[in-house]
Protein backbone atom coordinates (compact mmCIF):
# COMPACT_ATOMS: atom_id res chain seq x y z
CA UNK A 1 0.00 0.00 0.00
CA UNK A 2 1.52 3.31 -1.11
CA UNK A 3 1.61 6.26 1.27
CA UNK A 4 -0.25 9.43 0.29
CA UNK A 5 3.07 11.02 -0.67
CA UNK A 6 4.06 8.07 -2.84
CA UNK A 7 0.63 8.14 -4.48
CA UNK A 8 1.21 11.78 -5.42
CA UNK A 9 4.64 10.95 -6.81
CA UNK A 10 3.18 8.10 -8.84
CA UNK A 11 0.37 10.26 -10.21
CA UNK A 12 2.64 13.09 -11.33
CA UNK A 13 5.27 10.73 -12.74
CA UNK A 14 2.70 8.85 -14.80
CA UNK A 15 1.10 12.12 -15.95
CA UNK A 16 4.48 13.35 -17.18
CA UNK A 17 4.88 10.23 -19.31
CA UNK A 18 1.96 11.48 -21.44
CA UNK A 19 4.16 14.35 -22.68
CA UNK A 20 6.49 11.87 -24.37
CA UNK A 21 5.59 11.33 -28.02
CA UNK A 22 6.59 8.67 -30.52
CA UNK A 23 10.09 9.11 -31.92
CA UNK A 24 11.33 11.36 -29.13
CA UNK A 25 14.80 11.38 -27.62
CA UNK A 26 14.35 12.02 -23.91
CA UNK A 27 16.41 12.80 -20.84
CA UNK A 28 15.50 10.60 -17.90
CA UNK A 29 15.83 12.17 -14.47
CA UNK A 30 16.76 10.64 -11.14
CA UNK A 31 14.74 10.16 -7.97
CA UNK A 32 11.62 8.63 -6.49
CA UNK A 33 9.21 10.54 -8.73
CA UNK A 34 11.24 9.78 -11.86
CA UNK A 35 10.91 6.09 -10.97
CA UNK A 36 7.18 6.22 -11.72
CA UNK A 37 7.82 8.10 -14.97
CA UNK A 38 10.25 5.44 -16.18
CA UNK A 39 7.97 2.62 -15.13
CA UNK A 40 5.07 4.16 -17.07
CA UNK A 41 7.28 4.77 -20.12
CA UNK A 42 8.24 1.10 -20.04
CA UNK A 43 4.55 0.19 -20.22
CA UNK A 44 4.07 2.51 -23.19
CA UNK A 45 7.13 1.06 -24.93
CA UNK A 46 5.61 -2.42 -24.59
CA UNK A 47 2.49 -1.00 -26.26
CA UNK A 48 4.51 0.27 -29.24
CA UNK A 49 5.97 3.65 -28.23
CA UNK A 50 9.25 4.27 -30.06
CA UNK A 51 11.63 6.34 -27.92
CA UNK A 52 15.23 6.45 -26.74
CA UNK A 53 16.39 7.88 -23.43
CA UNK A 54 19.59 9.13 -21.85
CA UNK A 55 19.72 8.38 -18.10
CA UNK A 56 21.07 10.89 -15.59
CA UNK A 57 22.41 8.28 -13.16
CA UNK A 58 23.35 4.65 -12.79
CA UNK A 59 20.13 4.14 -10.80
CA UNK A 60 18.02 5.57 -13.62
CA UNK A 61 19.85 3.42 -16.15
CA UNK A 62 19.05 0.37 -14.04
CA UNK A 63 15.35 1.28 -13.88
CA UNK A 64 15.20 1.91 -17.63
CA UNK A 65 16.69 -1.50 -18.36
CA UNK A 66 14.36 -3.14 -15.83
CA UNK A 67 11.25 -1.60 -17.41
CA UNK A 68 12.38 -1.94 -21.03
CA UNK A 69 13.02 1.70 -21.96
CA UNK A 70 15.59 1.82 -24.80
CA UNK A 71 18.70 3.87 -24.05
CA UNK A 72 21.15 5.90 -26.10
CA UNK A 73 23.98 8.36 -25.36
CA UNK A 74 25.45 11.64 -26.55
CA UNK A 75 27.78 9.94 -29.01
CA UNK A 76 24.66 9.23 -31.09
CA UNK A 77 22.31 12.02 -30.02
CA UNK A 78 23.23 15.73 -30.08
CA UNK A 79 20.08 17.11 -28.47
CA UNK A 80 16.99 15.87 -26.69
CA UNK A 81 13.36 16.60 -27.43
CA UNK A 82 12.43 16.63 -23.77
CA UNK A 83 13.92 15.99 -20.34
CA UNK A 84 11.72 15.04 -17.40
CA UNK A 85 13.22 15.18 -13.92
CA UNK A 86 12.40 15.83 -10.28
CA UNK A 87 13.59 18.59 -7.96
CA UNK A 88 14.20 19.16 -4.26
CA UNK A 89 12.85 22.72 -4.35
CA UNK A 90 11.08 24.89 -6.93
CA UNK A 91 10.61 28.63 -6.32
CA UNK A 92 8.11 31.13 -7.70
CA UNK A 93 10.40 31.91 -10.66
CA UNK A 94 10.77 28.20 -11.52
CA UNK A 95 14.38 28.15 -10.35
CA UNK A 96 15.35 24.81 -8.84
CA UNK A 97 17.51 23.12 -6.26
CA UNK A 98 18.45 19.61 -7.36
CA UNK A 99 20.99 17.03 -6.29
CA UNK A 100 19.35 15.15 -3.45
CA UNK A 101 20.04 12.00 -5.45
CA UNK A 102 23.68 13.03 -6.05
CA UNK A 103 23.16 13.18 -9.84
CA UNK A 104 23.08 16.96 -10.30
CA UNK A 105 25.94 17.20 -12.83
CA UNK A 106 24.46 14.68 -15.26
CA UNK A 107 20.98 16.06 -14.60
CA UNK A 108 22.16 19.51 -15.64
CA UNK A 109 23.69 18.12 -18.83
CA UNK A 110 20.47 16.43 -19.94
CA UNK A 111 18.45 19.47 -18.89
CA UNK A 112 20.62 21.81 -20.98
CA UNK A 113 20.49 19.44 -23.95
CA UNK A 114 16.68 19.35 -24.08
CA UNK A 115 14.30 21.52 -26.08
CA UNK A 116 11.92 21.35 -23.11
CA UNK A 117 12.55 20.64 -19.42
CA UNK A 118 9.60 19.35 -17.42
CA UNK A 119 9.98 19.09 -13.66
CA UNK A 120 7.81 16.66 -11.69
CA UNK A 121 7.33 17.22 -7.95
CA UNK A 122 4.86 16.85 -5.12
CA UNK A 123 3.47 20.02 -3.54
CA UNK A 124 5.92 19.93 -0.61
CA UNK A 125 8.74 20.91 -3.01
CA UNK A 126 7.13 24.26 -3.94
CA UNK A 127 8.65 27.21 -2.00
CA UNK A 128 8.64 30.99 -2.09
CA UNK A 129 12.43 31.21 -1.88
CA UNK A 130 15.07 28.56 -2.38
CA UNK A 131 17.38 27.55 0.44
CA UNK A 132 15.52 25.59 3.09
CA UNK A 133 16.84 22.45 1.38
CA UNK A 134 20.66 22.43 1.70
CA UNK A 135 22.21 23.22 -1.69
CA UNK A 136 24.17 20.25 -3.10
CA UNK A 137 27.49 21.12 -4.78
CA UNK A 138 29.55 18.50 -6.60
CA UNK A 139 33.28 18.93 -5.99
CA UNK A 140 36.52 17.20 -6.89
CA UNK A 141 37.84 14.90 -4.15
CA UNK A 142 41.33 16.42 -4.31
CA UNK A 143 41.43 19.38 -1.97
CA UNK A 144 37.72 19.19 -1.17
CA UNK A 145 38.38 20.60 2.28
CA UNK A 146 39.78 23.79 0.74
CA UNK A 147 36.88 23.96 -1.70
CA UNK A 148 34.45 23.62 1.21
CA UNK A 149 36.24 26.44 3.04
CA UNK A 150 35.94 28.73 0.01
CA UNK A 151 32.22 27.97 -0.27
CA UNK A 152 31.78 28.71 3.45
CA UNK A 153 32.92 32.29 2.79
CA UNK A 154 29.63 32.78 0.92
CA UNK A 155 27.59 32.22 4.08
CA UNK A 156 27.16 28.55 4.92
CA UNK A 157 28.85 25.63 6.66
CA UNK A 158 29.21 22.87 4.02
CA UNK A 159 28.77 19.25 5.08
CA UNK A 160 30.29 16.46 3.05
CA UNK A 161 27.64 13.87 2.21
CA UNK A 162 28.20 10.44 3.66
CA UNK A 163 27.17 6.95 2.58
CA UNK A 164 27.94 3.53 4.05
CA UNK A 165 30.34 5.00 6.58
CA UNK A 166 32.42 6.98 4.11
CA UNK A 167 32.18 9.94 1.77
CA UNK A 168 29.52 9.46 -0.90
CA UNK A 169 31.02 9.01 -4.37
CA UNK A 170 28.96 10.31 -7.30
CA UNK A 171 28.66 8.45 -10.61
CA UNK A 172 31.38 10.85 -11.81
CA UNK A 173 33.78 9.90 -9.01
CA UNK A 174 33.32 13.16 -7.10
CA UNK A 175 32.03 14.27 -3.68
CA UNK A 176 28.88 16.17 -2.73
CA UNK A 177 28.92 19.09 -0.30
CA UNK A 178 25.51 19.94 1.17
CA UNK A 179 25.45 23.68 1.79
CA UNK A 180 22.73 25.09 4.10
CA UNK A 181 22.16 28.72 3.09
CA UNK A 182 18.69 28.85 4.75
CA UNK A 183 17.42 31.49 2.29
CA UNK A 184 18.90 32.24 -1.12
CA UNK A 185 17.91 35.79 -2.11
CA UNK A 186 19.70 35.79 -5.48
CA UNK A 187 20.03 32.21 -6.83
CA UNK A 188 21.65 33.26 -10.13
CA UNK A 189 24.37 35.25 -8.39
CA UNK A 190 25.08 32.52 -5.84
CA UNK A 191 25.28 29.94 -8.62
CA UNK A 192 27.94 31.95 -10.44
CA UNK A 193 29.91 32.71 -7.25
CA UNK A 194 30.11 29.03 -6.32
CA UNK A 195 30.96 27.90 -9.84
CA UNK A 196 33.94 30.27 -9.93
CA UNK A 197 35.56 28.42 -7.01
CA UNK A 198 38.34 26.08 -8.09
CA UNK A 199 37.39 22.49 -7.28
CA UNK A 200 33.67 22.97 -7.86
CA UNK A 201 32.33 20.74 -10.63
CA UNK A 202 28.72 22.01 -10.62
CA UNK A 203 26.02 23.35 -8.32
CA UNK A 204 22.50 22.07 -7.74
CA UNK A 205 21.03 25.45 -8.71
CA UNK A 206 19.13 25.19 -12.00
CA UNK A 207 18.48 28.79 -13.00
CA UNK A 208 15.88 29.57 -15.68
CA UNK A 209 16.04 26.05 -17.11
CA UNK A 210 12.59 24.68 -16.30
CA UNK A 211 9.84 25.17 -18.88
CA UNK A 212 7.01 23.43 -17.06
CA UNK A 213 6.36 22.15 -13.54
CA UNK A 214 3.89 19.33 -12.83
CA UNK A 215 2.87 19.50 -9.17
CA UNK A 216 1.07 16.65 -7.45
CA UNK A 217 -1.27 17.93 -4.73
CA UNK A 218 -3.65 15.32 -3.39
CA UNK A 219 -5.65 13.97 -6.31
CA UNK A 220 -4.98 17.05 -8.43
CA UNK A 221 -2.00 17.70 -10.72
CA UNK A 222 -1.28 21.37 -11.30
CA UNK A 223 0.71 22.56 -14.31
CA UNK A 224 2.83 25.69 -13.92
CA UNK A 225 4.41 27.12 -17.07
CA UNK A 226 6.12 30.44 -17.73
CA UNK A 227 4.53 32.18 -14.75
CA UNK A 228 1.04 30.93 -15.42
CA UNK A 229 -0.95 27.97 -14.10
CA UNK A 230 -3.08 25.69 -16.26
Amino acid sequence: MLSEMDQMKRAVGEEAAAYVKDGMKIGLGTGSTAYWLIRRLGERVKSGLNIEGIPSSAQTEQWAKEFGVPLTDFSRVKELDITIDGADEVDENLHLIKGGGAALFREKIIAQAANELIIIVDSSKMVTNLGKYPLPVEVLPFGWERTANEISMLGCVPNIRKKDGGNLITDNGNYILDCPFDAISDPARLNEEIRRIIGVVETGLFIGMADKILVGNGKEIKVIQKNKAV
